[in-house]
């Protein structure tokens, strides 16, 4: 089992900054968002040049640091077209110099027609949004196999894949073998299903068997008749029962504890530690 974080979870800038936090952490994995924490990076096409590719690339190898996955999220179905454009092209930046940056995929969500809030929208669940991800995210697929690399997607209750047989859908009209899954139980859960969690959880080791490569691990309250975030072991979560079922499914899964910042990070870790030897 490998824990990695977001590189802006972390509350630096630039990959001096990151790399100091990592190491002070005990960190030696990343989910790597370059254009959050690099200043000049932009999410636009050509921002990522090769050779600041190969600079950040040459200095996480160089810390020890792996890249189990990069991020370039962008909303496939957003109203503005040339942001949906920019994003796409951004992406296939990403893809082009993932081993570059040390890794082998690209992830991105599916979402919303509420553009920028990324929330649920009633368009979400129609046949338009499932077709425009399945051309957009096939068109991804392909120039990443031209690279040699992998993407992954991921849903979330309020996306267009809302739950994992949307997601399962988009992926089997997709049909190319480089699509992976970045599977986070806490992103299908609303208010008519969170107390089904372990269901969900069950549905997804057994719908994506094999092609989830990377978990990533949050904690949830309700407050107010909502779900609100919270970091691991402070939530209502089944930790134990979670992370034996992500332990017997893969004993070296990559746990990304997505949204732990701050004087969170440490206290995540351990206890996500401790538990998975527990278990």
């Amino acid at each position: 089992m490998k824990i990695a974080f977001r590189t802006h979870d972390l509350g630096a800038k630039g990959i001096d900054g990151v790399i100091y936090r990592l190491q002070s952490c005990g960190i030696e994995a990343v989910q790597l968002v370059v254009y959050k924490f690099m200043e000049g990076v932009k999410q636009l096409p050509g921002s990522l040049t090769p050779q600041m590719a190969e600079y950040i690339g040459t200095a996480l190898k160089g810390a020890g640091v792996s890249v189990p996955l990069i991020g370039a999220y962008f909303n496939p179905v957003h109203s503005n077209k040339q942001k949906v454009a920019d994003c796409k092209a951004t992406f296939k930046d990403y893809l082009k110099y993932a081993k570059v940056l040390g890794s082998n995929i690209v992830g991105s969500e599916t979402g919303s027609f509420n553009d920028d809030k990324w929330t649920y929208n009633p368009l979400n669940r129609t046949d338009e949004a499932l077709q425009t991800v399945i051309e957009t995210f096939t068109e991804l697929a392909d120039y990443a196999a031209e690279q040699g690399v992998y993407i992954g997607m991921e849903g979330a209750a309020g996306h267009c894949c809302y739950c994992v047989k949307q997601l399962k859908r988009a992926i089997d009209g997709i049909n190319r073998p480089n699509v992976k899954v970045i599977f986070d139980l806490y992103n299908y859960l609303d208010m008519s299903n969170y107390d089904k969690y372990m269901d969900i959880l069950d549905e997804g080791l057994a719908t994506f068997a094999g092609k989830i490569v990377v978990f990533h691990m949050k904690d949830f309250v309700v407050e107010e008749g909502k779900i609100k975030q919270v970091a691991p072991g402070k939530g209502n979560f089944d930790y134990p029962a979670i992370l034996r079922k992500i332990k017997a499914y893969d004993p070296e899964a990559v746990l990304v504890l997505e949204g732990t910042t701050g004087d969170d990070i440490v206290p995540a870790i351990e206890f996500v530690k401790s538990t998975w030897a527990s278990v």
